[in-house]
């Protein structure tokens, strides 16, 4: 019999990416669009993969409780995968109750529909390395174990949608699952994140286009991994026979600084000649460094990363490279 998987956000990087997966797998795929993004905007991931006479699409919200209803009484979902979300952090601190409304009470509403609507299916929480804000162990890794003490509202909704899913698991035992992932990047990474925005930069003044390159803060580490790596471990934790939580890390770090230095690199170019910094692009309060502990999902699922910190950056620049005139 067909596996029926719901996946809000599908239009995002990671739902395109998954739905990508789930399709490969022999999946019926479903998804949840929010009307008022741009319909242009709202499908163009999954217009270019050629998915859509294969996908359904429904209107929805996650603060939209009926909806949420509608859609998961009409799809029967074997499994349900919760990517939507305000997914911009520095964004965030502009707009913290939208982010908080969002990031977690959207994922309180998507959890009332499951345990009302659907109990029988499985239930995979996009969580996020965000909750960890500048907590890190003594050997410098981020794990399971290691406090959560978020530096932006983002990590802060994400903090309580990630504790209403192991509260629900618990009390309404539920198959519902947690992935904390580190920052994933791709071609279709939004623009206005640091990863796309440095590599669009990059080329286009590599091609003349454009002067400079505006950044914020420069010195702030991330572990940086390839999205289609990261929905491959999606499935992976949703499908697992226990309901847990998993890491989900390339265990390595790489600087802002790093990253303009790798990808100037490769166009033959010296970073430092172009960047300048803006004080409007910095955070509030800086989350400084991530570097996550992937060895559970490693373990006990089986997962390895395919890409490296740089061919997934080659890959990115390949896309700007096509595209851009």
């Amino acid at each position: 019999m067909t596996k029926r998987a719901l996946i809000t956000g599908i239009a995002g990087q990671d739902g395109s990416y998954l739905t990508e997966h789930l399709l490969s797998l022999g999946y019926e795929v479903h998804g949840i669009v929010r009307r008022h993004s741009v319909a242009e905007n709202q499908n163009h991931r999954l217009h270019k993969l050629n998915l859509n006479d294969n996908v359904h699409t429904y209107y929805g919200d996650l603060l939209d409780y009926p909806s949420l209803i509608r859609i998961v009484n009409e799809v029967k979902p074997d499994e349900i995968y919760n990517l939507g979300a305000m997914s911009h952090v520095r964004i965030s601190f502009d707009m913290p109750s939208f982010t908080i409304q969002t990031n977690a009470l959207g994922v309180l509403n998507m959890l009332e529909v499951y345990r009302t609507c659907a109990p029988d299916a499985k239930f995979y929480q996009a969580s996020s390395s965000e909750m960890f804000g500048n907590s890190v162990d003594d050997d410098g890794i981020q794990r399971l174990t290691t406090p959560m003490n978020p530096v932006s509202p983002y990590g802060c909704a994400k903090v309580m949608g990630y504790n209403l899913v192991r509260h629900y698991r618990h009390a309404y035992k539920l198959h519902a699952c947690n992935g904390i992932l580190f920052n994933h990047e791709s071609p279709r990474r939004g623009s206005n994140f640091v990863t796309n925005k440095v590599v669009k930069g990059a080329v286009a003044i590599k091609k003349g286009l454009q002067d400079k390159l505006e950044l914020g803060n420069m010195d702030s580490y991330r572990d940086w991994g390839h999205s289609k790596d990261y929905v491959r471990a999606m499935h992976m934790i949703v499908n697992h026979e226990v309901a847990d939580e998993f890491i989900v890390a390339t265990g390595e770090t790489h600087s802002v600084r790093d990253l303009c230095d790798t990808v100037f690199g490769k166009l033959g170019m010296n970073y430092e000649d172009y960047i300048v910094q803006n004080p409007k692009y910095m955070r509030p309060e800086e989350l400084k460094y991530l570097k996550g502990d992937p060895s559970k999902a490693q373990e006990i699922l089986g997962w390895q990363p395919e890409y490296t910190f740089e061919s997934m950056l080659e890959e990115m620049i390949e896309r700007w490279e096509r595209e851009l005139k």
